[in-house]
């Protein structure tokens, strides 16, 4: 039985054609024994977009990016950038790529220049962008000069984007890149991507933090129990995610709301009731017709929302989407 979930992944994965993208997972599983931290697991990322790379702890995405990287070897399947295997080639692929390596694997004996400059050799390029890196993310020379092991995490995380930039690789890969910023740091990283992109850059990131995904990414891959289960953008998704009809009664709410759909909450107290709708509203206005309403109002799915609807198993799709789709 095919499993709707990965036909949805699937049915939105399709709408890109031509040829293999700036990076290409294709079927690719990584087991421990009997347990599979990637089942078949299969992505396509054009050139020059930011693709948001979303899941739940555990679902597999630093095992995916481990292997693209070419750190880890696939158990069955293949991993490419920019048409180079990740894992024969991988020594030749990862020049044209940018990596955020975690905070915690800077050296902290060594200072901030420092360590730029061996992330320099290491990529064989020159730091064309390191100082506007630096101003953007208000890294001075004074706290680059001292060692690494007396800067906070936000500090450190700083540095370690810059390094993974400051080269302008054809491909940045950041795994959590938003993980101890303050809001305005934050901020100014995120013109820091769009700059990238608008310079024909492609940027693979993997975070939890949903509204940035939602600000800067134009397309979004959710993968659960290592297997994708959507991809598409932000908007695609949201078509085939159920919407939320808001009803307020002028009078009592009515005892029968089965014509109304999937009924989500009932609050007696402001005679309001919520409902998940599909794409079919005229059911749901024939219904409202016989009664006394004071207000409606259609909430569109936040990325939040459908994420979570895998997170949990509930998925919300319409369509059938979601039908037996327990995994």
């Amino acid at each position: 039985m095919i499993d709707p979930r990965t036909a949805f992944a699937t049915s939105l994965s399709s709408t890109t054609s031509g040829p293999p993208g700036a990076l290409v997972l294709d079927a690719v599983s990584k087991r421990y024994g009997s347990f599979a931290a990637l089942d078949r697991l299969s992505l396509d990322v054009p050139h020059g977009i930011i693709q948001g790379f979303l899941g739940p702890n555990g679902a597999g995405k630093t095992t995916a990016i481990r292997i693209l990287m070419g750190f880890l070897r696939a158990s069955s399947g293949s991993a490419s950038i920019f048409g180079l295997d990740s894992w024969t080639d991988g020594v030749q692929a990862r020049q044209r790529v940018g990596y955020l390596v975690t905070a915690d694997a800077l050296y902290p004996d060594m200072d901030g220049i420092d360590q730029l400059d061996f992330a320099t050799k290491i990529s064989g390029r020159d730091p064309v962008l390191r100082g506007r890196a630096l101003d953007a993310l208000e890294l001075s020379q004074s706290t680059l000069m001292q060692r690494l092991g007396s800067y906070s995490k936000g500090m450190r995380q700083k540095l370690a984007i810059v390094a993974a930039m400051q080269h302008d690789p054809d491909l940045l890969v950041l795994d959590e890149p938003s993980d101890g910023l303050d809001p305005l740091i934050q901020q100014h990283f995120e013109a820091l991507l769009q700059e990238r992109r608008q310079a024909g850059r492609t940027v693979f990131m993997s975070s939890h933090d949903l509204a940035e995904v939602e600000r800067t990414c134009e397309r979004v891959a959710v993968i659960r129990r290592g297997q994708l289960v959507a991809n598409g953008t932000v908007e695609e998704l949201s078509r085939h995610y159920r919407r939320t009809a808001v009803i307020r009664f002028q009078g009592p709410i009515p005892d029968d709301l089965s014509l109304l759909g999937e009924i989500e909450h009932v609050d007696a107290g402001s005679g309001t009731v919520r409902v998940r709708i599909g794409d079919d509203i005229n059911s749901l206005i024939r219904a409202l017709a016989q009664v006394d309403i004071s207000h409606l109002a259609i909430e569109e799915p936040q990325l939040q929302d459908i994420f979570f609807g895998f997170y949990d198993g509930t998925d919300g799709t319409s369509s059938g989407l979601a039908d037996g789709a327990g995994r």
